[in-house]
Parts: structure tokens; C-alpha cells; sequence
């Protein structure tokens, strides 16, 4: 730390520190580790809802004992964004000094929270999901669609990826950056063809308090794992059913969402992260199991990484320098 100085990071520096995904998941896998054995502190998150609709801004405090991590992050989703050429996720990270309580550093939180996130998907995966999985679905290739191909690219064999949006230009994009992973892709027309045959489903579009529903009972193949990003957003009640095993990242915040109206549908939970990650709960015990991992973002998952973005930026020199 320097003497009453206060590092920003602005999105461009937060990608040129250089964290790759592996490391990062290897960095959820302790915070869940953590957060298993109740040594996390982790208050549900608050939030607003300015214009209304789907719109949120949320608050997200956390703090991790054993990665000396302290501090919040304030996280906006605007759905309608796209429309305007604006990012859905935008927000800011503030990392606080766990002796003293004073801030660190402020960074842009959209490509960490496009990171955290798919290496949550990724740590369910590895409880959740056929370890031969191959053939990776995904329904909306923005961010979150690429990210969580990359997440799951770091430990599964994955041959090819079935490709579904509404927009030719994010359709565009994913291809060509999946490409460069040494991945096949090939872009279906229909939501259907993106989850029927598939080892792997991955439903990224935006977080929707009303589903609308669209894949059915009898899409998702025995023995599939479906990561639920937008929540329920995709998923029909009766699909929704089909799951042998329904995982989230934490009770209590889920409990939060149902009390204001999300996941009326959903089926009964089987276990979040850290109990998988610390075998309190089961994860695969057939090969038949459908089983899906509805993460909803937590503090935790930002706070794993922003201890070691801050480090490898005041090393490398990257961002500006600012008085307390």
C-alpha cells in the first residue's frame, strides 16, 4: 500500500494486469472452500431499482479471512443498454485494507464480474458435470456466453459449440473470439438446437424476474449439466423439473431473490458451492443425472480476485495513483 495514495484501475488496466481464467477459478475454488467452512462473511446483497422493470443496482460487500480480502462492489444491470451501445453489467470495485479498513484501490468491476462469474460455473461444473463432456451449448453470446466458454474450455474437452442469438453481430463476435480457443462453432437457429445433444448448456441472456421460457421438457439430454447465468430466464417450468440436482452459490441470497419475486418455479435445491466444494453435499453420482448450477454472482467471487488484481497492477505499474 502506498501512504494515503489510492490506486484506480480502469478497464483497460484491469485486462492488462493479465489474470487468466485458470487462475481465477483456482481463486473461487479457495473463496468457496471458505464460504464451506463458514469462514466468509458475506451479508445479502441490497439493491435498487432505478426506471424499474429489470433494472438493478446492487451492493455487494465481502470478506475473506484467509485471501486478506475486504471490501464491495457496486454493480448495475440494465437490460435495455444494448440498445443504446451501452455495456448491461457496468459498475466499480472498492478493495480495502483488511488491517486497517483504508481503500486500496477502485477498479471497473465489468471484466472481473465476466470472469468471476464463468469461473463459478466452472468450479459447479466440476462437481456437477460429465467429466468427457465434449459438445458445449449456448444461448446468448455476449460477455457471459464467451466467458463461461472459456471457463469451461479450461477443464473440460470440449470440440465444438453450438452457437444461438438473436443478434448476427454478438453471434459475429463470440465466433471469432471462441475460434481463437482452438474451438469449432457453429451457429444454430433455434434455441432448440442449442441444448438438444449437448453435454453442456449455458443460458446467458439477461436476468429476467418474468422467464420467458423457452426451452421445454425433453431439450436437456440425460446426463447434461446446464449452467443458469440469467437465472431461470430460459427455462420452462416443466424443464426446469427435469433436474436431478439444482445447485446455487448461496442459500440465503437465493432465498432473498424468491422473496421478491424470482424463481417462482424452481425446483427444490440440492446444495450450493461451498458445500459442494467441501463435500458437505454430493455432486455427480450417475451419468444420467441432469444436473444445473443456478449461480447468482456473489461478493465472494469478486473479492477472491481483487486482492490479486491490485498486487499484480501496483507490480507491472499499471493505473493511476490517486490522493485519499
Amino acid at each position: 500500500m502506498t501512504q494515503n495514495k489510492l490506486l484506480y484501475l480502469s478497464k483497460a488496466d484491469v485486462r492488462a494486469v493479465g489474470l487468466g481464467m485458470a487462475e481465477i477459478i483456482e481463486l473461487l475454488e479457495t473463496a468457496f472452500e471458505e464460504k464451506g467452512h463458514g469462514r466468509v462473511e458475506m451479508p445479502p446483497k441490497p439493491g435498487i431499482h432505478p426506471g424499474g422493470g429489470d433494472n438493478f443496482i446492487h451492493a455487494m460487500p465481502a470478506y475473506i479471512p484467509a485471501l486478506n480480502s475486504a471490501g464491495i462492489k457496486w454493480v448495475s444491470g440494465f437490460p435495455d443498454n444494448a440498445q443504446k451501445g451501452l455495456p448491461y453489467i457496468s459498475g466499480l470495485m472498492i478493495l480495502n485494507d483488511d488491517k486497517t479498513g483504508i481503500p486500496l484501490a477502485v477498479m471497473d468491476c465489468e471484466w472481473i464480474t465476466g470472469m468471476r462469474t464463468a469461473a463459478a460455473t466452472a468450479v459447479a461444473a466440476r462437481r456437477l458435470a460429465r467429466s468427457e463432456s465434449a459438445t458445449l451449448g449456448v444461448l446468448g453470446c455476449g460477455l457471459q456466453g464467451f466467458t463461461n466458454t472459456e471457463a469451461l474450455n479450461v477443464d473440460f474437452p470440449i470440440e465444438e459449440v453450438f452457437a444461438y442469438d438473436l443478434s448476427e453481430k454478438s453471434l459475429a463476435i463470440y465466433t471469432e473470439k471462441v475460434e481463437k480457443l482452438g474451438l469449432k462453432v457453429t451457429i444454430v437457429d433455434t434455441p432448440e438446437k442449442a441444448v438438444k445433444g449437448c453435454d453442456l448448456v449455458v443460458t446467458a441472456g439477461p436476468i429476467l424476474k418474468e422467464p420467458h421460457k423457452t426451452i421445454e421438457a425433453g431439450w436437456l439430454e440425460k446426463g447434461a449439466f446446464a449452467s443458469l447465468v440469467d437465472f431461470d430466464s430460459y427455462w420452462h417450468p416443466d424443464a426446469l423439473k427435469e433436474f436431478d440436482k439444482f445447485c446455487t452459490d448461496d442459500h440465503a441470497q437465493f432465498d432473498y431473490y424468491q422473496s421478491v419475486g424470482y424463481f417462482q418455479d424452481a425446483p427444490p435445491r440440492h446444495a450450493d458451492l461451498g458445500e459442494l466444494v467441501t463435500d458437505k453435499k454430493a455432486g455427480r453420482e450417475a451419468a444420467t443425472e441432469r444436473n444445473a448450477a443456478c449461480n447468482l454472482g456473489l461478493a465472494l467471487d469478486d473479492m477472491a480476485v481483487a486482492p490479486t488484481l491490485y498486487k499484480g497492477a501496483v507490480e507491472k505499474g499499471i493505473g493511476t495513483w490517486l490522493d485519499l
